[in-house]
């Protein structure tokens, strides 16, 4: 039985961070993960199932907040 898995908007940023960190698990430290080009980023973001956004409305600053939210997550997963 699946659950319905609500869009994901550009505002997200906790829950996109929380699948690209799904997605790669600790192949990205925080170093890593603030060493991401933007375009890459980006593009990892848009492949993201239910995702609704799209590339014309990213920002460096959704992309940023989005880092830093991904940073996060990878934290709170290495205790």
């Amino acid at each position: 039985m699946s659950h319905f898995e609500p869009p994901i908007h550009w505002n997200d940023h906790e829950d996109i961070a929380m699948k690209l960190y799904e997605k790669f698990g600790d192949d990205f430290g925080e170093s890593k993960i603030y060493r991401i080009r933007f375009t890459d980023l980006l593009e990892w973001i848009l492949q993201i199932p239910n995702f609704e956004g799209t590339r014309e409305q990213s920002t460096e600053g959704h992309l940023e907040m989005i880092q830093s939210k991904w940073v996060y997550e990878w934290r709170d997963n290495q205790k």
